[in-house]
């Protein structure tokens, strides 16, 4: 069962980054078709910005996130001797190197991982995590956030995250555009394509943010099941699940800007599904129990 879940999420995954690049390029497209009826030059100079934007994203180093998260790395078996040991397990049974550890000392149980490749990739869990959760469980969830370095899930949603931010800079640049260009150039432009094309300049920030969002739920599905492929034990990933959501304690140490890396949402939001970081965990215990 776990096999075709996770065939089925990358498939899909690799259809939402492919329509996320296309987004980018029409929006580029359409700034300079409004601008001056041409869309070739548009398209390039959106693949430059996106392009640019992304290897200064994935630049970034894990210990930037981990000082944002005021989290302190385990270089001892001797600190936490099971945290150590059943990462360490992991890592050998996804054939990737073992990952450096970290601890955040924070009451509310949750764990997210890091790092754009298995070479550096780095784990982190809460004190919250190790004290409120059984052994299998704490397994379970460890075994999701190595599944997330072994899948490039890290690089992954790095992209998706650059991808917004230089939508974000056309959008912005296509507004500007906008109101400079005035009237020009009409005659060279059809109605309904200029009609869209603005639509889709003022719209984009949102569609962005949508497909960045669903690229970051359908991750989740995938390390679930790949966790569970490394495990083989469902029950005990999908009952650490049910622990952490029904803690309403958020993760102090978490931001906005870190939330989509976490276990499950660390800032106890209840927003809209469709704005989530996460797939609703209701329906993640029912895959996995299914499993």
């Amino acid at each position: 069962m776990f096999h075709i879940q996770i065939a089925r999420n990358k498939r899909k995954t690799v259809f939402l980054v492919a329509l996320f690049i296309v987004f980018v390029l029409l929006i580029g497209a359409a700034i300079t078709y409004v601008r001056a009826g041409d869309y070739v030059s548009g398209a390039i100079f959106a693949a430059v910005i996106a392009g640019g934007y992304t290897i200064f994203m994935i630049s970034t180093s894990t210990n930037v996130v981990m000082r944002m998260n005021h989290a302190r790395e385990i270089t001892s078996s001797t600190e936490q001797p099971f945290l150590w040991h059943t990462v360490e397990g992991l890592a050998i049974a996804a054939r990737i190197p073992m990952p450096r550890i970290f601890i955040i000392q924070d009451k509310s149980p949750n764990a997210f991982a890091t790092g754009i490749s298995p070479k550096s990739g780095a784990v982190a869990v809460t004190s919250g995590l190790m004290e409120r959760l059984s052994r299998e469980e704490i397994e379970g969830v460890l075994a999701h956030e190595v599944a997330h370095i072994r899948n490039y899930d890290i690089r992954l949603s790095t992209i998706a995250v650059a991808l917004v931010s230089a939508i974000a800079i056309l959008s912005d640049l296509g507004m500007r555009f906008f109101v400079f260009s005035g009237g020009r150039n009409k005659d060279n432009k059809h109605p309904l394509i200029l009609i869209i094309a603005i639509f889709l300049v003022l719209l984009s920030p949102l569609v962005a943010t949508m497909m960045q969002l669903a690229i970051s739920r359908n991750r989740e599905y995938l390390a679930d099941a790949s966790a569970v492929e490394l495990t083989r034990n469902p029950v005990a990933l999908a009952s650490a699940l049910e622990t952490i959501t029904n803690t309403r304690i958020p993760v102090e140490e978490a931001s906005s800007s870190t939330a989509s890396l976490y276990f499950a949402d660390p800032l106890k939001k209840k927003a809209a599904s469709l704005f989530s970081t996460h797939p609703p965990p209701e329906e993640r215990i029912k895959r996995l129990r299914n499993m």
